[in-house]
């Protein structure tokens, strides 16, 4: 599987994958100017600038979503790398390392299992 990164880097990642297909769409759009010309050529290209402008308002929405999340996250520092990383939620990964984050031990991961339990008893329990 591919490695995950943390909460509000995730945002921010769909945020430039929303700006890249707006501005595709309208690259798209114009396009049909250039091959197809004439009036269903414009018609063409208005409907296709027109989508692009809404999901570029939609890429603009997520980066001002990720940017609120950003100024109330909580700022600890990575048990791992050292470095400063923002925290969202009960658990999270360090925007560094990845490594995954928690603030109650019952989803730390295993191998950060505190010292003096079993791993058993720090991993959530199995919706058997």
């Amino acid at each position: 599987m591919f490695n995950r990164s943390s909460k509000i880097n995730e945002f921010r990642t769909w945020g430039l994958l929303l700006t890249m297909a707006g501005m595709g769409t309208m690259v798209l759009g114009t396009a049909g100017v250039v091959f197809l010309g004439g009036a269903i050529g414009k018609f063409i290209a208005g409907i296709f600038l027109v989508i692009g402008m809404i999901v570029l308002l939609g890429s603009v929405a997520v980066y001002f979503w990720a940017g609120m999340m950003s100024t109330s996250a909580t700022v600890i520092e990575c048990p791992e790398c050292s470095k400063p990383t923002k925290m969202i939620g009960m658990t999270d990964r360090c925007m560094f390392c990845n490594t995954i984050l928690s603030y109650d031990p019952r989803y730390a991961p295993e191998d950060a299992a505190p010292s003096g339990t079993d791993a058993a008893e720090a991993a959530p329990p199995s919706k058997s």
